[in-house]
């Protein structure tokens, strides 16, 4: 592992189509930093990570590398696997014929892969498993062991939390705290920026600007930096404002006529300090609320659910009242997804029944998103395609709150990518809410005023909520009640996600994942589970 200066970009400039991305950019990262790229959606990050990569190429301007770097790269979506195992990616033994994707692992790193593959939630059955099989989602995450296991001077990832579940974004997020090498990451992630990164890169206006600490800091210094540019250009154009005046009143009398044109060449001389660039304004918008529903939502009764032999819940108990915001935490498999669609009516019980409340209305947001959507609509025939009348200004605000804006709303959805998929999904419950609405990572996707959006929006929200998620800012945000699901058995928290963590003792929110909860016993795997209040 290298040490000191890695990398440096100096004068980095690129445009496309007459759009400049970047003016002189500078940037330097030693072998032991922590940064976070941020920045609004097309302002250049994912092309910086291209040209630092080689995978492009800068206008003008020049990268230095110190002799030996390496660098390992986690791209957003589609990382490749040809015919190799899932513990052979690990190890970096990958051949893909026709493709420059090539490592050459001795395999001496066996231990290791196993221990990082255990970590981001694989089972050792999975080990021998051909990769291919596995869901795009899971490929990602054999690549992200891959990149552990080598150890490359400086790890690029992007969005890496996207295809994690809570439990594996916590064991993932300390491992990257102990990591021997740099760090530069795109996320939207606010809480692992803020546990992980050293410093904060935004990309805007062309222009990079650093800022220390973590997300947190970064918009406290942003905020302090935008007052003092505020105040300097309002100084600025009240003096101009003088001198022009004065310039104006004199100019045509002879007497004063060289004062005036001096005080006009004083303007001309200054070095003028530019406004703050405008943030993109937070949009809130009323959303419909939905029909009020009984006090008892749901209720699952005896309920008995496995998939072939693998036994997931028996004699399941578990009653959803109205008004309550609960997201269900617990370790990867333990049966959280499993839960929301008993409870959406997606999955049948081989045993008890589900029973819905007064005017109870489901709405279920899969992580599947696809599944939601008709591949012939256009974004705006698709939000439209709900029961409820709406206004066209009303649905173009909701679509621009999640970057549908201009033609993007006469896209058709068959070509849309996931993460716009997962955003029009969003603006069609918020377009017709229903009372009782299930949500399996909704924020996966999302950029961070997406996010915000949509957590404005659930807050107003009426109705009664379950939800999954691996943001623990939407969690903070939103969450009243906590459902720990382990083993087959469900533990309820009259308290959001700090409350849970506190009622449960544990030295780390991912052991409180993992925590039994019954009296340091294994949960039996049969007999009737009712859930009980903490």
């Amino acid at each position: 592992m290298l040490a000191g200066l890695v990398l440096t970009l100096s004068n980095i400039s690129k445009s496309y189509g007459g759009r400049t991305l970047f003016e002189d950019l500078n940037l330097t990262v030693n072998y032991d930093d922590r940064l976070g790229l941020v920045g609004p959606n097309g302002a250049g990050k994912s092309t910086l990570f291209k040209i630092i990569l080689g995978h492009e190429e800068a206008d003008s301007g020049d990268i230095a590398r110190q002799r030996g770097f390496t660098v390992g790269f986690l791209p957003q979506e589609s990382a490749p696997v040809g015919n190799e195992t899932v513990l052979q990616v690990a190890l970096g033994q990958v051949e893909l014929e026709g493709d420059d994707h090539h490592y050459t692992s001795d395999g001496s790193d066996v231990p290791k892969a196993k221990r990082i593959l255990k970590g981001l939630a694989f089972r050792e059955t999975d080990f021998d498993r051909p990769a291919r099989e596995l869901s795009g989602g899971w490929v990602m995450r054999a690549h992200l062991a891959r990149l552990l296991v080598q150890e490359p001077d400086l790890l690029m990832l992007d969005e890496p939390t996207n295809h994690l579940d809570l439990e594996t974004l916590l064991w993932f997020q300390e491992y990257l705290k102990d990591y021997p090498g740099g760090i530069l990451l795109i996320s939207h992630d606010r809480e692992f920026l803020n546990q992980l990164v050293t410093g904060i890169i935004e990309i805007r206006s062309s222009q990079l600007f650093d800022y220390t600490g973590n997300y947190d800091n970064y918009l406290e210094q942003k905020a302090a930096r935008e007052g003092q540019q505020l105040a300097a250009y309002k100084n600025q154009q009240r003096e101009i404002a003088r001198l022009q005046e004065f310039a104006d009143r004199f100019r045509a009398k002879a007497s004063k006529a060289a004062q005036a044109q001096s005080k006009l060449k004083q303007i001309e001389r200054m070095e003028k300090v530019d406004a703050p660039e405008a943030e993109a304004a937070t949009v809130e918008f009323d959303f419909p609320q939905p029909q009020s529903s009984g006090q008892r939502v749901a209720t699952l009764r005896g309920v008995d659910f496995a998939y072939g032999e693998n036994v997931i819940y028996r004699g399941l108990e578990y009653q959803v009242e109205k008004g309550e915001r609960t997201v269900l935490v617990g370790p990867n498999g333990a049966g959280k997804s499993t839960l929301l669609k008993l409870l959406a009516g997606v999955l049948t019980p081989q045993a008890g029944r589900l029973d819905l409340g007064l005017r109870a209305k489901i709405g279920y947001f899969s992580q599947y998103r696809s599944e939601m959507l008709k591949d012939h609509h256009t974004v705006m025939e698709e939000a439209f395609d709900t029961p409820r009348l709406m206004k066209e200004t009303d649905v173009r605000a909701v679509l621009g709150c999640f970057l549908f804006r201009g033609d993007d709303a006469h896209k058709r959805v068959k070509v849309l990518s996931g993460g716009e998929k997962s955003r029009l999904g969003l603006v069609k419950l918020l377009l017709d809410p229903p009372n009782f609405l299930l949500m399996d990572e909704p924020t996966t996707h999302l950029d961070m005023s997406s996010i915000d959006a949509l957590v404005g929006a659930l807050k107003k929200y009426t109705g009664t909520l379950i939800f999954i998620s691996h943001d623990v800012y939407f969690i903070k945000a939103l969450a009243t009640k906590v459902l720990h699901v382990n083993a087959g058995r469900i533990t309820p928290y009259a308290g959001g996600y700090d409350y849970f963590l506190e009622k449960t003792r544990s030295g780390s929110a991912r052991a409180a994942l993992t925590a039994k909860l019954h009296n340091g016993r294994p949960p039996e795997t049969s007999g009737k589970q009712t859930a009980s209040m903490r």
